[in-house]
């Protein structure tokens, strides 16, 4: 499977790496780390402006120091790569950062990692502004992380009966090993809660809706080797996903991208969006 990593110097960008190698995938991953230097961002302001004698100067000045910073980045992601064991290269390239990643992305049988946040604005890579733009325009799923990798334990997978949804099952199913390496040669079932969110409504039928969905993904999963366990909450599907995954503990949540239509409600489309900003643990999004 092909992986691309955007990093940007900052922690973010080499926690990416880091996740990338503790994953369970079931194949080795191919992975590109990908540093976009985005000058034009850097004398956009000053096209604005009056000409001023001298801007040029600071411009440049400038400009040699983000180059440096470059530089230093590309360094650290190879250096990375090596002590990780990962195979794959380091690439550079010069644009707007959220175009040139989406460019480069892989197919939809890849995966695109990138970091919340990353260097301040001054620096012009502004990981965490990008994050947003690229899981409503990806094409293949993205994680966005948001803390340091560890061994993967515990999954919150969302899912509201939508394509999307589905896909997010079937993701955890194929592209990740059912288990994981305790280091003492044995090795524990990774969890899952699978997490279906209904509205405030009283209709029973929607209820037994919801219980047979999560039902449902929970023997798929149990049959694959994880343990799981289904979770059916009431409120706002954000919120309820969220809490969840801090209430189990989750290392990841993962959902789909899009959801089902405004007329039933569940809206994972949106929703996705405002777990990737809110949510304390790093976030899987699958189309």
């Amino acid at each position: 499977m092909n992986v691309l990593v955007a990093t940007d110097g900052s922690k973010y960008g080499r926690w990416g790496l880091n996740w990338v190698a503790k994953l369970p995938f079931v194949e080795p991953p191919r992975v590109t780390a990908l540093h976009v230097l985005d000058i034009g961002a850097l004398r956009a302001p000053f096209l604005s402006q009056p000409v001023m004698a001298g801007n040029e100067r600071y411009i440049q000045e400038e400009i040699q120091r983000m180059e440096a910073c470059s530089a230093k980045a590309l360094k650290e992601a190879k250096q990375q790569l090596a002590s990780l064991k990962l195979k794959g290269t380091v690439r550079k390239e010069q644009g707007a950062v959220a175009p040139v990643i989406l460019k480069r992305a892989p197919k939809r049988d890849g995966l695109l990692v990138v970091g919340s946040k990353g260097l301040d604005a001054l620096d012009r890579f502004m990981l965490g502004s990008v994050s947003t733009n690229l899981i409503h325009h990806a094409t293949c799923p993205v994680l966005v992380v948001k803390d340091e990798a560890a061994p993967l334990q515990r999954i919150t997978l969302a899912t509201d009966g939508s394509d999307a949804s589905a896909k997010a099952l079937a993701y955890v199913l194929t592209k990740f090993q059912p288990d994981r390496s305790t280091g003492k040669g044995r090795r524990v079932p990774i969890h899952v809660s699978v997490i279906h969110v209904m509205p405030f409504l009283k209709y029973p039928e929607l209820k037994e809706a919801g219980r047979h969905l999560v039902e449902k993904s929970v023997r798929k999963l149990i049959k694959a080797g994880f343990t799981a366990e289904p979770v059916c909450q009431l409120g706002k599907p954000a919120e309820e996903i969220m809490k969840v995954a801090s209430k189990h503990r989750a290392d990841l949540i993962v959902m789909g991208a899009k959801g089902l239509g405004a007329i039933a409600r569940f809206l994972l489309g949106s929703v996705s969006t405002r777990v990737v900003q809110h949510s304390s643990c790093s976030v899987l999004v699958v189309r």
